[in-house]
């Protein structure tokens, strides 16, 4: 094989950074490197500022260069919670701004794509959303369109959900760069059950349920589509079942024998969830949040949400505001 320069990846971290997502980028392609002999893939640990970065496994990772001096490099992912912010909001948006006109790959895995958007570099573009964070990247976001692909590579920016599809996103790249006989080796060395296609959505969890969305009947699966795009504006049960196909008794004895909850009840938690992450991922009022979801007033909804988390939305954010203090504090010691 005639020796070509390394694809050279940097890693940009944020504190509370998925640390799975950074090992499933890494390991598939340290792989590659040992069964070929020869290093094809190099990858840089890069951050804001120097010192460890702490990820939300409460591991410190040392970077390896400061966004500030990182340059030569093919791709670009940022690894971040959904609330992660810049510590210097201007200069380091512009060497991200710096490095796209260089023709550098920018993406983002996991809650990366909300510090990549923020940066304005997701205008024209569309981007994978992780469905725990869709509802508040929506709220921030409007204007960018929000995938439920679990990859998304459009031009020169490459977004993924999570950490598995991470993992595919790396196989995917050593079989453009050594060929599909490396990628199913690399595969088989970490026992990784598949590799998604490119146009393969995220497995979305049945709520309060065991299997997946993708796994219930058709006609379960377009009610909770249509329940999903009328979060705002609730849909009423009967109308549902109608859309289906189906009376009402029908639809409510099938959805309840699948889902293990009544049609009413699921439709309620979705919505609930739908708020929970704007709860926890946005500085949104209360009120905003419930008229987001279908309600008329905040305390109704605060209601149901203590019933359906245990705990009250105003007492969440609370909770959740301290514990990034925290992690903050943490990762700069």
């Amino acid at each position: 094989m005639t020796k070509t320069a390394p694809l050279r990846l940097g890693f940009l971290m944020f504190p509370g950074f998925p640390m799975a997502c950074l090992t499933s980028a890494i390991e598939p392609l340290r792989a590659a490197n040992e069964i070929m002999g020869q290093r094809h893939f190099d990858w840089v640990l890069v951050a804001e500022t120097a010192g460890p970065v702490r990820s939300s496994a409460e591991v410190r990772f040392e970077p390896d260069a400061i966004l500030a001096d990182c340059g030569a490099l093919d791709h670009l992912y940022l690894l971040s919670p959904p609330t992660g912010q810049f510590i210097d909001p201007r200069r380091s948006p512009a060497r991200l701004r710096w490095l796209d006109r260089t023709g550098t790959t920018l993406g983002a895995f996991s809650g990366g794509i909300f510090p990549l958007a923020r940066a304005g570099l997701m205008e024209g573009h569309g981007c994978s959303v992780h469905w725990c964070y869709e509802a508040a990247f929506k709220s921030e976001f409007p204007k960018v369109h929000a995938s439920e692909a679990a990859i998304l590579r459009e031009g020169r920016r490459t977004t993924v959900s999570g950490a598995g599809a991470v993992f595919d996103l790396m196989l995917r790249l050593i079989e453009e760069r050594l060929g599909r006989h490396c990628m199913t080796e690399v595969a088989c060395w970490f026992q990784h059950p598949f590799v998604r296609d490119e146009d393969a959505r995220q497995k979305v969890p049945v709520a309060k349920g065991s299997g997946t969305n993708d796994a219930l009947p058709a006609a379960i699966r377009e009610a909770i589509t249509l329940f999903d795009a009328h979060i705002e504006d609730p849909l009423r049960i009967p109308d549902v079942a109608s859309a289906v196909d189906m009376s009402e008794r029908h639809f409510e004895r099938l959805f309840k024998r699948e889902t293990g909850q009544s049609p009413l009840r699921y439709y309620r938690l979705l919505r609930l969830s739908k708020a929970r992450q704007r709860v926890l991922y946005s500085n949104d009022k209360l009120s905003d949040i419930a008229a987001s979801v279908g309600y008329p007033r905040s305390a109704p909804m605060a209601r149901h949400y203590a019933e359906a988390f245990g705990v009250s939305p105003q007492a969440e954010r609370r909770l959740s505001a301290g514990l990034r203090g925290l992690n903050g504090a943490l990762a700069a010691e």
